[in-house]
């Protein structure tokens, strides 16, 4: 009686298990085929391009203010000399925090990306879900989020539906 019981268990098992739908979807490639996300991702390098300059120009002068003292250091009293690595010190310390308010977890380019990029990759995900809905997928796997995925077959590949869903193809 109990082995017909753990039979039927697993037979059951089986059959639910084959009715889940599985879907893939590599959201590198649907991103690149959105116009706004790549306008966005143009309009982030070029922030962090001249924001890179500006931190460059000042290390640079760190680096001419050093050269200077290098030079001027044998003319100079004990007391120019303090006062000279001061400056370097404080022209330095000012590169490091430019370059944390530009680039750091909180800096400028976090805060730009965060305002560009996220409701563009919002829709792509609420749009991923009311298709994982409207489908019945019991999941969605993304071949882009470095997850591991061995085998893919290209005809389980909703990417196009998803940029179809967003409007960006017909």
């Amino acid at each position: 009686m109990k082995k017909i019981l753990f039979i039927a268990i697993i037979m059951t098992l089986g059959l639910s298990m084959q009715a889940q739908k599985y879907a893939f979807v590599d959201t590198e490639y649907i991103l690149k085929n959105i116009p706004a996300f790549e306008a966005a991702n143009e309009q982030l390098n070029q922030s962090s391009q001249k924001w890179q300059k500006e931190i460059e120009a000042v290390y640079a002068e760190v680096e001419t203010l050093y050269q200077n003292y290098q030079t001027e250091n044998v003319f100079l009293s004990n007391e120019m000399k303090v006062k000279k690595e001061e400056e370097i010190v404080a022209k330095e310390k000012a590169a490091r925090q430019l370059q944390a308010k530009y680039f750091g977890a909180e800096g400028e380019l976090s805060k730009k990306r965060e305002a560009l990029i996220k409701p563009i990759q919002d829709d792509v995900y609420n749009a991923i879900r009311e298709m994982a809905n409207d489908q019945s997928y019991a999941a969605i796997f993304d071949k882009a989020a470095g997850g591991v995925l061995l085998f893919s077959d290209p005809k389980y590949d909703i990417s196009d539906d998803i940029l179809e869903k967003l409007g960006y193809k017909k």
